[in-house]
């Protein structure tokens, strides 16, 4: 419904006429214009030889002839290498800095995704002796403040004093800083010597989720902190930084800056980029975008992976888990990733397939009902290959990359296409193939194709499943539902008193 009335919204002028960065080839590094030696050997160590499409794209917007004179906005798959396209320009682009002070700032949606986007930056930043920090609260506040900011050793054990505070000279130990929303505003509310009064490149990455929860008005707030007018700038060139950037809500020059004396003050470069980019003026124009360019791969707003196969598996929902176990098993121990419509859900799929008796799938869940570092360490070892099968809430669904990931089912079919093109984008990705099943009743065939049309797909067939497979797996079926129920029984016939304080399980009537 969300998506029809979407349909309404006007587009901006600068949407309606996009570069379609397909267009760019594949160029090897040795082609690559300005790359830094340094830079060029960090991406051959990673095992990258040539840039894809959208990373040569924003390359040419950026470092090369586009010279950053305009904000980007990027609306490519998921899989095509976002994360480099702008993580490579920024550590370029930084590694000529004078002294160490924040300068780029990236914002994700989630703490998983934030540790993926630091490793790449780590990857590239380390060579040209950058820093990367992180700011999500995987840690308590105080640990991070001490990656973050450094603090004189004769002020570290001082009381804070207002009237001294901007004479205190902080240094931030990070030049680049890849955070959440909800840490960041911790930092910005509550950390003395944290700024963003130098900061010249803001990535917004999933840009429509982040504009969608507001997450204590951090975008407005940062847009405040990093891009005041220049009035202040009389100041002279020798200041110290603020001790709190709540207590300042201007830009100054300080001593990293006396390259810019009598000069324009360079303006804060954005970059915002989601495989599903919103077309909402009402907000897109809170990112206060300058003359913006609008980098498309093709036409079509919602696009799938270019070696993506889509399949259909259509069942009676009773036997639903039954027809994933046979499709499980059909695939061979091929390191498979399953979605369920929510949390409950999946904490109760998993519980059911546990029940199957000689399964021989090793599969682990991974939801918001999970601790931060239980999720983390389910990840880690995911990625090792240490299991074959994770079942996931859509928290797995934003710009997660873990390698190997052949095939993605939709054990529930998604409502809107945008989260089926993040569910099918954890495959196929950086130009390698997967496939993705959706299991489906035959009521649902129809909106199914719907959905489908919204995006480039082509006819996606249906996928049988042999009979004598279905047949085998009947009476272990049956045996694995009566041990799932007497577990959720032993559930119900705990003491009331546990249940009086609520958690995220309860409350959310959701069926396997």
């Amino acid at each position: 419904m969300a998506e029809e009335k979407q349909r309404s919204i006007p587009v901006l002028p600068w949407m309606r006429d996009p570069i379609d960065v397909t267009l760019c080839q594949q160029l090897p590094l040795d082609s690559i214009p300005l790359l830094h030696p340094k830079l060029k050997s960090a991406l051959e160590s990673m095992g990258i030889s040539s840039l894809f499409p959208v990373q040569l794209a924003v390359w040419q917007e950026t470092v090369g002839p586009g010279n950053f004179d305009r904000d980007l906005c990027v609306n490519s798959p998921t899989g095509s290498g976002k994360t480099l396209a702008y993580a490579l320009p920024i550590v370029q682009m930084l590694s000529t800095r004078v002294a160490k002070c924040l300068r780029a700032l990236v914002v994700v949606p989630t703490r998983d995704l934030a540790f993926q986007v630091k490793r790449v930056f780590d990857g590239v930043a380390s060579p040209l002796g950058l820093r990367v920090g992180l700011a999500v609260g995987q840690s308590s506040v105080a640990d991070e403040i001490s990656e973050l900011v450094h603090v004189p050793a004769r002020e570290a054990g001082s009381c804070y004093d207002p009237q001294h505070a901007l004479f205190v000279r902080f240094e931030s130990k990070v030049d680049i800083l890849v955070a959440t929303p909800g840490r960041l505003m911790d930092h910005i509310n509550t950390t003395k010597g944290f700024t963003l009064e130098h900061l010249h490149y803001l990535v917004v990455d999933e840009t429509d989720r982040l504009l969608r929860e507001a997450y204590q008005s951090w975008l407005p707030t940062v847009l405040e902190l990093a891009q005041s007018n220049d009035d202040s700038f009389s100041q002279p060139a020798d200041s110290f930084f603020p001790c709190s950037v709540g207590a300042l809500r201007t830009r100054r020059r300080c001593g990293v800056e006396r390259g810019f004396k009598d000069k324009p003050y360079p303006r804060l470069a954005k970059m915002v980029l989601s495989a599903t980019i919103t077309q909402d003026p009402g907000k897109l124009v809170q990112l206060n975008l300058h003359h913006p360019l609008f980098l498309r791969a093709g036409q079509m707003r919602y696009r799938l992976p270019e070696n993506l196969e889509s399949y259909k598996l259509i069942c009676e929902t009773k036997v639903k888990p039954l027809y994933l176990v046979a499709l499980l098993k059909s695939l061979g121990g091929e390191k498979c990733i399953v979605f369920t419509k929510s949390v409950e859900s999946t904490h109760r799929l998993c519980k059911l397939l546990n029940c199957f008796e000689d399964l021989q799938i090793d599969m682990k869940e991974y939801s918001g009902l999970q601790h931060q570092r239980v999720r983390s360490k389910t990840l880690t070892a995911f990625r090792k290959g240490e299991f074959q099968v994770l079942v996931s809430s859509d928290a797995m669904t934003r710009g997660m990359d873990v390698e190997g990931v052949r095939n993605v089912i939709n054990y529930d079919m998604p409502k809107y296409i945008k989260t089926y093109v993040h569910r099918a984008g954890r495959t196929a990705r950086a130009g390698q193939t997967g496939r993705c099943f959706t299991l489906m009743s035959k009521d649902e065939v129809r909106r199914f194709k719907k959905l489908m049309q919204k995006a480039e797909a082509g006819s996606c067939e249906e996928h049988i499943l042999p009979s004598s497979l279905i047949d085998a797996l009947h009476t272990t079926y049956q045996s694995a539902l009566e041990k799932f129920k007497e577990i959720l029984s032993e559930r119900r016939k705990k003491p009331k008193e546990h249940s009086s304080q609520p958690t995220k399980e309860n409350g959310k009537k959701n069926h396997s």
